[in-house]
């Protein structure tokens, strides 16, 4: 029989090695966790250390991701390829145990951890993803996902509000697969919590319908055990189990206290506290026995082979579905991806409506939910202004038992009413990416990506394919002022590494956004549209293949009716750009001649060779950017001047804001002329 109490010390001690060695990092978490670890992984978790990648293994999650020494120790106690040496590193260059845990640079971890309360919000996108797909692609005596969702979380993690927003939905959507295991330690960095920290904790869960568990004593590995496996019996509610640990559990003089939480016991305390655990090995040395009742390499090598058989039987009945399935779980497109959206560009642009771009937006998704079932859609409770929603996807409804309503043709909700969960949505969309099998969108308004910020900057930092979708994205959503209307928005996005955002300008550059949104596998996009109707652009075959490449010679001053060479460049983005083709013709009646561009992503143009950028901007002309926003991006272009908005708006029908602002023809016309003719 496993001995539980080493196998938890284990735990601790390399937690207690490590940031001493580090001299930096959060001891406490994990020797406090220690034994609700050895509850879950040793007899409850169904993983493969020899393929951490196992489409049907159950996922762990640990919420309060500075306790990572904890995750780091139990991945190298199982058997992932993570060596001691890695765990001597902690922390360090280039290793492979940073900080806070990193998803793609440890095996074994799920997501990206560290800003608290994202963890168990990621948690319920993974169960979600696997409700969804359960039932979509199970069928009787063939349940290829079938898998649970576990959530380690602290304090921290429910002071946070998105855990209010993410612990309501995972109430409502019923997901009972979702197991989340809650560190009631009662210590945060400024000490004891009691102080700030008066929530009922179990009234509060129960409140948002979730299965509420002891508490119980977080270091009788039996008593936790038992928690889980009655968790795993709620047949229609997600789970919390409330266990009562002590932080830095074992160490005689931190114990309880907040100088176990983020910084190194010290030399002395490390000795005194081995010495109370019974703990004789070295650092970083882990007696043999207790690595082989940690040992699951066996155990998940056998789980797979059973799933890998099961899959076959299921491939064999349902050949089609195990195709479908096999191609969602990797994340590839259909094979016939390109042709869809050619042809979903072909008709923007022999249709060329004059829709507002949000609209644009919903007939590019209605061709392209039709082909990819993969497609995910929902709205922070403003689908009909956002426009996510299409005759593809119906509503994610649930029934009393928490099965997923089907249509009368069979088929599942895929768009999900979030209600008013910026924040909440953002987050959830990168688990339902992590987990795999969707590729998940979701609408707001552009003013509040604010809320939602920090987890389109996850979503970047973990390279997921996540699509946000922020309509009325600037002052020409009128009259509801300045509250609402984007001004910093779109440049402060554009600040995000590894985020593309589009500012499309008509039915066609729209396609290409989504287009490229969905062909990129390694980033997420957002797609920045108007409220207000605009006009097609007229395009060359030449521009219309250039409009991927982020920005693209819309209009040379012929295509205005003068035949000369351009004196200087107009760039233009979104809505903007229909004003920019007007002053240009105005221009052509002062003998003025102007190329215009159209940029709608600076990220995705900053990508292109040096050569092309060069022959875009026309080097060596003056250049004046357009955009109802904050001007401080536009120079690095080289620009002259800015027709932009460096003050808050105004609430006034959006005609009489344009002339206000000076977004009017004349005024980019008259400031080209004074670019040309400073005196």
């Amino acid at each position: 029989m496993a001995n539980t109490t080493a196998m938890a010390n284990a735990i601790r001690a390399l937690a207690m090695d490590a940031v001493q060695q580090a001299n930096s990092g959060h001891p406490g978490a994990p020797m406090g966790m220690a034994d609700m670890a050895v509850a879950l992984w040793a007899r409850h978790l169904r993983h493969n250390p020899a393929n951490p990648q196992w489409v049907d293994r159950d996922r762990f999650i640990l919420s309060n991701g500075h306790g990572s020494m904890l995750l780091y120790a139990l991945l190298h106690l199982t058997g992932y390829d993570l060596p001691i040496e890695e765990l001597k590193n902690f922390r360090q260059l280039h290793s492979k145990t940073p900080g806070h845990p990193e998803v793609d640079i440890t095996p074994g971890v799920e997501t990206t951890t560290g800003p608290l309360g994202q963890g168990i919000t990621n948690a319920v996108g993974f169960a979600l993803a696997e409700k969804l797909l359960a039932a979509e692609f199970n069928r009787p005596e063939h349940a290829i996902v079938d898998h649970h969702t576990y959530v380690f979380l602290g304090d921290g993690c429910l002071m946070e509000g998105i855990s209010h927003e993410a612990a309501a939905l995972a109430g409502a959507w019923k997901l009972n697969k979702l197991v989340a295991l809650y560190d009631d330690n009662g210590i945060s960095i400024d000490g004891q919590v009691a102080p700030w920290f008066v929530d009922n904790t179990a009234e509060r869960f129960k409140a948002y319908q979730w299965n509420v568990i002891g508490p119980v004593d977080g270091h009788d590995v039996d008593a936790v055990d038992a928690a889980i496996a009655q968790a795993k019996q709620s047949g229609d509610k997600p789970s919390l189990i409330i266990c009562k640990t002590h932080i830095g559990k074992g160490s005689p003089n931190r114990q309880d206290t907040a100088k176990a939480h983020g910084e190194p016991l010290g030399a002395e305390e490390i000795a005194l506290t081995r010495a109370q655990l019974g703990w004789d090995a070295a650092p970083f040395e882990i007696p043999a026995p207790v690595y082989g009742d940690w040992d699951a390499k066996a155990g998940g090598t056998q789980a797979e082979r059973d799933w890998d058989a099961r899959f076959a039987a299921y491939a064999q009945a349902y050949p089609e579905l195990a195709q479908a399935f096999s191609r969602r779980v990797a994340g590839a497109l259909p094979t016939n991806f390109a042709e869809i959206a050619a042809q979903a560009l072909e008709q923007a642009h022999a249709k060329q409506q004059a829709v507002a771009t949000r609209k644009a937006s919903q007939l590019a998704l209605e061709a392209f939910t039709a082909a990819l079932p993969e497609l995910l859609g929902g709205s922070a409770d403003l689908t009909g202004s956002n426009l996510t929603n299409t005759p593809s996807t119906p509503a994610l409804r649930l029934d009393a038992q928490g099965a997923v309503v089907r249509t009368d043709d069979g088929r599942i909700g895929r768009h999900i009413n979030y209600g008013v969960r910026e924040f909440g949505m953002a987050a959830i969309m990168n688990g339902v990416a992590l987990h795999g099998g969707f590729i998940p969108y979701g609408g707001t308004f552009l003013t509040f990506s604010d809320y939602s910020r920090n987890a389109i900057r996850m979503a970047a930092l973990m390279k997921r394919r996540v699509v946000h979708v922020f309509t009325h994205d600037s002052i020409g959503l009128g009259e509801d002022g300045p509250t609402h209307q984007s001004i910093e928005h779109a440049a402060s996005l554009r600040l995000i590494p590894n985020l593309d955002v589009w500012r499309p300008a008509d039915t066609a550059e729209t396609t290409v956004a989504w287009t490229q949104a969905l062909l990129n596998q390694d980033r997420p996009s957002a797609l920045l549209l108007s409220r207000q109707a605009v006009p097609y652009a007229p395009k060359r075959d030449v521009a219309l293949a250039d409009i991927g490449r982020g920005a693209y010679v819309l209009a040379e001053p012929q295509d205005a009716g003068l035949d000369a060479p351009a004196q200087a460049v107009l760039i233009a983005t979104g809505t903007e750009v229909a004003l920019a083709l007007q002053a240009q013709k105005l221009l052509a009646g002062q003998n003025v001649a102007v190329r215009v561009v159209s940029m709608p992503s600076t990220s995705v143009f900053d990508r292109q060779d040096a050569d092309y950028q060069r022959v875009v901007l026309s080097l060596g002309l003056p250049r004046v950017a357009v955009e109802m926003g904050t001007t401080s991006l536009w120079w690095k272009y080289g620009c002259t001047a800015v027709v932009g908005i460096d003050s808050y708006g105004e609430s006034a029908p959006a005609a009489k804001l344009f002339e206000h602002f000076g977004f009017t023809p004349e005024n980019v016309a008259a400031t080209v002329q004074a670019v040309l003719d400073p005196s």
